[in-house]
């Protein structure tokens, strides 16, 4: 039974233990009979509770009880004497009925309790309140009978409430912290594998009722060395009455299971901190070998373009961003990781060392892999940046080479094929910064490994090889190109340089000035009186000298038109100049570029025919050979263009 179960009975003092004891070291209990009417009931239940609080050492020395009828009838007071007949026969050895002074006398005779000594089973006798200290010492009486024994019933109550309720919890709690402990040291070698089905939230605060105990103690400790007058006084919470004992070995189990439930905690704390940074790792490297390394596989290709390398490249921006926050969980795994390392037990060092170095070495893959991505994508990005530069430089030179040539004298010529070289320059010194390029970014791909898993990436590396390989060899060829023009521009201009010279010499008036020296010299020698052996035949031999020049500088102007006309018109044709589309496909074109083509060949076979019969030819047979036989190859390329354009399907055929 517990005081809280019966808290309005115990408020109301029916019976009280105060205490005091008997000479035999008996307790004394206390009936306070009033003037109203007891009820019976409640005073049993008081009584049982009573006595149960006693162990059973103290019950064997017997109990001494006060019935206090001083403000009570008498058949009262009988009743409630028979009634401890019933509740506490064998514990009571003396029942003091405390009488008032004069208002039982008459009755007394009428009822004598020693007669029924045999029949109760205890000695009862009336006394006064004065004369009770016969019975029992002063010091071991309330104040209610002249003692000097302090007795609070409130302050007894609330402590008994308190000292019940901390028995109650700490043995529940006991029993659920061994339940806990017994269960945590079962399932210790197998929790890694698996969960222990416990409950390791107690229902009750350890701390609490820990509290709870040692403020109880404290004051049993206290109140029961508390003196007076130098004495030792008897306090009413007597180790025997609350078991101080029973609440010092509550607490030393309380602080021992405790103690283990802490560890319990710490060590099942670990090991949940433990598998959350388990399951956290397995999470990066489950992202990172999965969805993170199949991003990476979906990008290999390195664009045809500027504008595509920079779209791959934003696009590996936002890979690398979607890695960086699983990279942010590392960092702090690697971090809880390492506290754990030096804060840990021994049996914990190897799994977590293995779980580092996985988490370490999957990291570093993946993150030497976005960096080998970014570098191949740069590489990328500066080769098309070269390949379109260059591309740019060509188109430039064969938009020179592509415009006629109509310059007003030998100056600007000379202007225009240095223009030309340095523009051709320009274009070997791209080219060959365009094959550096491609060959380290080739040297890139080549030395490429494996993205994960041992997993090949050849075939797409093979086809960014072939696009690389190509743009180069592109370039190449457009290069030799432009470079087979600027040897016929270059070739064109110097004849026109050297015709300009004989423009330029007839302009000077060398004839004139000549033939003005002759006739002075024809004068001083007349004068002087002396013969010049030149004097008589030079002039007639200037003027037949310069006739011969000036019919050789005439057929040679007619036979450089005839080879510019003839040069200019086959380039267009065969260069297939995208300005002038309507002279390729012009048929009245070709026939005069035949046309102008055989004239040229017949003219080269025909001698300049001087006034005087004589005969000259313009340069050795071998060079006139030459210069035929590569009219010829003209003609020939310009006859095949006709043929290609007649029949394109005959030219599919043939391809």
């Amino acid at each position: 039974m517990e005081a809280s179960v019966i808290l309005p009975i115990l408020k109301k003092k029916l019976a009280f233990l105060s205490g005091g004891k008997d000479r035999r070291s008996g307790l004394i209990l206390t009936i306070p009979l009033c003037l109203e009417q007891t009820n019976m009931d409640e005073l049993s239940v008081t009584l049982d509770y009573l006595l149960s609080i006693p162990s059973e050492k103290c019950k064997a020395r017997g109990f001494t009880v006060i019935v206090d009828g001083r403000k009570s009838q008498w058949n009262v007071v009988k009743t409630v004497v028979v009634m401890l007949q019933n509740v506490v026969p064998a514990e009571v050895s003396l029942v003091c009925v405390v009488k008032p002074d004069e208002f039982w006398d008459k009755k007394v005779t009428h009822f004598c309790f020693w007669k029924e000594k045999d029949r109760l089973g205890f000695e009862v006798i009336l006394v006064s309140a004065n004369k009770l200290t016969r019975y029992i010492e002063p010091c071991q009486l309330t104040e209610d009978f002249g003692g000097s024994l302090t007795y609070d019933h409130m302050d007894w109550l609330n402590k008994r409430l308190v000292f019940e309720k901390f028995t109650k919890e700490s043995t529940s709690l006991l029993d659920e912290l061994a339940l806990i402990n017994n269960g945590s040291d079962k399932g210790n070698q197998q929790e890694k594998e698996r969960s222990v089905d416990l409950n390791f939230l107690p229902s009750v605060d350890p701390e609490t009722v820990l509290q709870t105990g040692h403020e109880l103690l404290s004051e049993l400790q206290q109140r029961r060395f508390n003196g007076s007058d130098g004495g030792v006084s008897w306090s009413p919470m007597d180790d025997e009455l609350l078991a101080q004992p029973q609440v010092m070995k509550l607490l030393d189990s309380l602080r021992e299971q405790y103690t283990r439930y802490q560890e319990v905690c710490r060590q099942r704390s670990k090991r949940t901190q433990l598998e959350e940074i388990q399951q956290k790792v397995m999470q990066v490297v489950n992202w990172l070998e999965g969805p993170g390394s199949e991003q990476l596989r979906a990008q290999w290709g390195i664009g045809d373009s500027i504008r595509a390398s920079q779209a791959l490249q934003q696009k590996h921006e936002e890979i690398e961003s979607q890695h960086s926050e699983w990279f942010a969980v590392y960092v702090e795994l690697n971090q809880q990781i390492a506290a754990l390392l030096n804060a840990g037990d021994e049996e914990d060092l190897v799994e977590l060392k293995s779980l580092q170095q996985q988490l370490s070495d999957v990291c570093y893959r993946q993150a030497s892999q976005l960096e080998f991505r970014q570098n191949l994508l740069q590489a990328a990005l500066e080769f098309h940046g070269v390949a379109q530069d260059l591309s740019q430089q060509l188109d430039g030179l064969l938009g020179m080479l592509c415009v006629d040539v109509a310059p007003a004298d030998g100056a600007s010529i000379q202007q225009t094929l240095k223009l030309l070289e340095e523009k051709l320059k320009s274009v070997d010194v791209g080219l060959q910064g365009l094959r550096e390029k491609g060959q380290g970014l080739l040297d890139q791909i080549s030395n490429q490994a494996s993205w994960a898993y041992g997993k090949d990436v050849t075939i797409e590396n093979k086809e960014n090889v072939d696009h690389i390989q190509g743009v180069m060899e592109d370039m190449q060829l457009r290069k030799q190109r432009c470079e087979d023009m600027v040897d016929v521009r270059r070739l064109k201009m110097l004849q026109m340089v050297q015709l300009f010279k004989c423009e330029e010499d007839a302009a000077q008036s060398t004839y004139d000035y000549g033939r003005q020296l002759l006739q002075a010299t024809v004068v001083l020698c007349q004068s002087l009186r002396c013969t010049s052996r030149s004097s008589g035949d030079t002039l007639p031999r200037l003027n037949r000298v310069w006739k011969q020049f000036t019919i050789a500088s005439e057929e040679r102007v007619h036979r450089l038109e005839m080879a510019i006309a003839f040069h200019s018109n086959a380039e267009k044709i065969l260069q297939d100049c995208p300005e002038e589309p309507e002279a390729i496909n012009d048929e009245e074109q070709f026939d005069e570029i035949e046309a102008v083509g055989k004239s040229l060949l017949d003219r080269l076979t025909v001698p300049v025919v001087y006034p005087d019969g004589t005969e000259q030819y313009f340069g050795s047979p071998s060079d006139m050979a030459s210069t035929a036989e590569h009219i010829r190859d003209r003609m020939k390329l310009v006859n095949l263009k006709r043929q290609q354009l007649r029949h394109p399907e005959m030219v599919t055929t043939e391809s």
